[in-house]
């Protein structure tokens, strides 16, 4: 990641045992080769699906092939985009304007903060640094975590992809933005309460490199983002993919006669398989055999808690902290996505 959004250097023991939180990784500007290369790998696959299908001449293959395809194309553009417009804010927006823009009483902080999300788009690989950069600053906590679920949640390029998904229905926007903003707003609020009660959120300590160039530090942030995402894009199509060619008819039936058990099972799938918020809508549209407020819950939950995101907030804050924000936000996002797709859908 960038030195804007730098990621905490790992202290001596005797530090981490003076204050009792967990040490914070090691930064790297190293790339993630594993996902490089599976993005690279996906990408010859994909070329080479015409040529392939015809070789295999397996009918649920072209399907598949087909939908996996069809998911990537449409979400790459709305990915890249995110992508550079997150280098950006890492290497030219300074976190002192967070400080300034921010009231300084928390309570009134966390809505301008999760506000703030509509202006300052970034992914979820760019949000967790900046909170941990605003809360390093003086920040209050409840503001810089409002502003870590908001920003990849509702920014225009996550709306706009979601339009596009989902042609003529603004409601699903409406609702997606409703659902998104609440989360971050009500867990904002929470941890007024939570975090001063149990003091779990760690203070990050010192960051990197100081001193990188502005434009280098936009083509790392670039390339990694890009790279990381984009391998989970691909891994996201792929299981969608598979849901829809694979898993037998009455199962899907069952399930979908279930509205709690289909959003549960969708609210957990955005869990583990960690799309990208610019893409995430274009697989949750091939997902037609779910009702649409569980498909709306995958949109709601996948941008605020999944794999790469807790592990990130780990690093940042702490085990203790993710160890409570992760399920109480993973519990927001499912009941503010029902509630919208109660009352929207």
């Amino acid at each position: 990641m960038s030195s804007q959004f730098e990621v905490p250097q790992r202290q001596e023991s005797a530090d981490s045992a003076a204050d009792g939180s967990d040490p914070a990784p090691k930064p790297s500007n190293e790339l993630p080769w594993g996902l490089v290369g599976f993005a690279l790998v996906s990408v010859v696959l994909i070329v080479i699906q015409p040529w392939l299908v015809e070789a295999l001449a397996i009918p649920r293959l072209e399907t598949w092939t087909t939908i996996l395809v069809s998911i990537v194309i449409q979400a790459l553009p709305f990915l890249v985009l995110g992508v550079l417009l997150s280098a950006v804010i890492a290497a030219f927006v300074p976190a002192s304007f967070f400080e300034r823009a921010l009231p300084k009483n928390p309570a009134a902080a966390v809505p301008a903060a999760g506000a703030a999300g509509v202006v300052l788009p970034g992914c979820e690989c760019a949000s967790v640094p900046v909170a941990g950069s605003l809360v390093r600053r003086g920040v209050a906590p409840a503001a810089a975590l409002a502003f870590l679920l908001s920003a990849p949640a509702i920014n225009p390029i996550v709306l706009v992809s979601t339009a596009v998904a989902f042609p003529g229905q603004p409601e699903v926007v409406g609702a997606r933005f409703l659902a998104s903003l609440t989360t971050a707003l009500v867990v904002g609020w929470l941890w007024i309460r939570i975090g001063k009660s149990r003091n779990l959120l760690r203070t990050p300590r010192k960051f990197g490199e100081e001193g990188t160039p502005k434009w280098e530090t936009f083509r790392l942030t670039a390339v990694y983002d890009i790279m990381h995402a984009g391998g989970f894009l691909v891994l996201g199509a792929m299981v969608a993919a598979t849901v829809n060619v694979l898993v037998p008819e009455e199962w899907i039936n069952a399930v979908a006669e279930r509205p709690w058990l289909a959003v549960l099972l969708l609210a957990i799938f955005a869990v583990v398989v960690s799309i990208c918020s610019e893409a995430d809508a274009f697989v949750a549209a091939s997902l037609t055999m779910f009702p649409m407020t569980a498909r709306l819950a995958f949109m709601v939950v996948g941008p605020v808690v999944d794999i790469k995101l807790i592990a990130m907030q780990i690093g940042t804050f702490g085990r203790r902290f993710a160890a409570v924000f992760a399920p109480l936000t993973f519990v927001v996002a499912i009941a503010s996505a029902v509630l919208m797709g109660w009352w929207l859908l």
